[in-house]
């Protein structure tokens, strides 16, 4: 099977990838040497339900005129899902692991179709160029201009660009960002072996196999600990985004997970069996994603600070003093379990309820694919509610006149339960986030008003953005709960 890169990136109306939309996606396609085979793009129509953030509008510079045109979220779903589900495909994006696969995976489930294949299926897999220039900044600086921000190395795409000549275009454009990407990817493949070294961290089977052969440094009543240094974006520069870590073992509830807890921790020494949660940081790591585990030989090592060092060493010795410390700490980060969130709307359920039925996931294909005309039909068969739910709102979201009255009342409803007077009483997702709100964009733009960094352009986009939502959502809210 030939592999093939996605080069992509997605402009969206916020942030909360549960119950905020795509706008546009771009993607290029390129053979394993990164020459571009393809191009993909596709710009999709506001859903009815969605209130756009003003401050994602005023970044993205994405016009009414423009989400108010494209195609239905449906559909554009279902290409992108096609063209990241196409065999041998490995889906490429910066920080996309962070964000725009995640928000990619909820924009999946919500349309009833396969939230995860894109990630194992057919020889498909995922990769993110963030942390491989991470390490190039670590490891082979030579390969880049590095730009500095306040004293510190910025690694954000649009200033990487800007120092390297990457693209001339806009950042935060899909198209622009994307193709920023695969040219920074042609510059740091320039370093073949590092390249292919670090592209084996986006392999689970790989991941596995170099994390297996970490040295053991200390054993305890619930196994063998090894010892690594974790490299991940959320570190910071401080720290030049390492940390060394030590193995508790696999998450029993979610065993796709390791654990790694952290060893450059002041208060680390301080815990006791009844304060592990207060004292401890563990990273949860899924092998073939960020973030990447190095050995801790000399020349990695070396990268940390002295007192940093010394700091490990001291912990080290401290729980190998305290072996039953170290037997709580693992067995509460290896049984924890996440909360279960009662009434979670079916937007936001996607890790609570799972996989659908194997019946119902071949539906929700069948689904997709249907006339829709005929998709009201196909509602009653789905046996698993959540579905049957999401199923209801594909259709009254994407060709409302198609929904027989039944269907109609149940949208109407969830309709009010996304504009609700007060926005206190705002949809939840879950990590507890609200819904964006005509109430609280109202408040967020009033607010963004008074930038006065702000051109012309970004001010002209949230009068209209005002314009829209006072006549969409504001009148079909109670007259004596205004949005002023």
């Amino acid at each position: 099977m030939s592999k093939t890169y996605l080069f992509y990136d997605i402009e969206t109306t916020g942030l909360n990838k549960a119950f905020d939309q795509v706008l546009t996606f771009a993607g290029v396609r390129t053979d394993a040497k990164l020459n571009t085979v393809d191009r993909h793009t596709v710009t999709v129509r506001l859903r009815p339900d969605v209130v756009p953030s003003p401050a994602a509008i005023i970044t993205n510079r994405i016009s009414q005129k423009q989400w108010s045109s494209g195609v239905c979220e449906l559909e554009a779903v279902r290409h992108i899902h096609q063209w990241m589900n196409a065999a041998g495909t490995v889906s490429v994006g910066y920080n996309s692991l962070g964000f725009d696969d995640e928000f990619l995976r909820f924009s999946f489930y919500r349309n009833l179709l396969p939230a995860y294949s894109h990630q194992y299926r057919n020889g498909c897999r995922r990769m993110d160029i963030l942390p491989v220039a991470i390490l190039f900044w670590l490891y082979k600086p030579e390969v880049l201009n590095w730009p500095q921000l306040d004293g510190k190395a910025s690694l954000k795409l649009e200033h990487l660009s800007a120092a390297n000549d990457l693209l001339g275009g806009p950042s935060h454009d899909a198209a622009a960002d994307a193709e920023a990407t695969l040219q920074l990817a042609r510059r740091l493949i320039t370093n073949s072996e590092m390249w292919h070294y670090l592209e084996g961290c986006f392999r689970k089977d790989v991941d596995l196999h170099r994390a297996r052969r970490l040295p053991i440094r200390l054993e305890s009543a619930v196994g063998e600990h090894r010892l690594g240094l974790m490299v991940a974006s959320e570190i910071g520069t401080s720290r030049k985004f390492q940390a060394p870590v030590l193995s508790l073992g696999d998450s029993i509830p979610y065993p796709n997970q390791s654990l790694w807890l952290r060893l450059d921790l002041d208060n680390l020494a301080g815990t006791r069996i009844d304060s592990v949660a207060e004292t401890t940081w563990v990273m949860r790591k899924r092998y073939g994603e960020p973030g990447i585990l190095l050995p801790p030989s000399k020349r990695y090592w070396e990268k940390l600070s002295s007192e940093c060092d010394l700091l490990v060493q001291e912990n080290i010795a401290w729980l190998e003093a305290h072996r039953d410390v170290l037997r709580a700490i693992a067995e509460y980060y290896r049984s924890y379990r996440y909360e279960f969130i009662p009434d979670l709307d079916p937007d936001a359920a996607l890790y609570q309820v799972g996989f659908f039925p194997k019946a119902d996931e071949a539906l929700g294909l069948k689904f997709g694919r249907a006339n829709p005309e005929d998709m009201a039909g196909l509602i009653g068969e789905f046996t698993n509610p959540t579905a049957r739910s999401l199923a209801v709102r594909i259709v009254g979201r994407n060709f409302p006149e198609h929904l027989p009255e039944g269907y109609s009342s149940e949208f109407e409803a969830y309709l009010k339960r996304v504009n609700p007077p007060m926005a206190e009483d705002s949809l939840k997702d879950y990590t507890g986030k609200s819904r964006t709100t005509a109430q609280s964009a109202l408040a967020e733009l009033r607010q963004l008003r008074s930038d006065q960094t702000l051109d012309a352009q970004q001010h002209g986009l949230l009068d209209e953005l005002e314009t829209y939502l006072t006549a969409r959502f504001c009148k079909a809210s109670s007259p004596s709960r205004s949005f002023e």
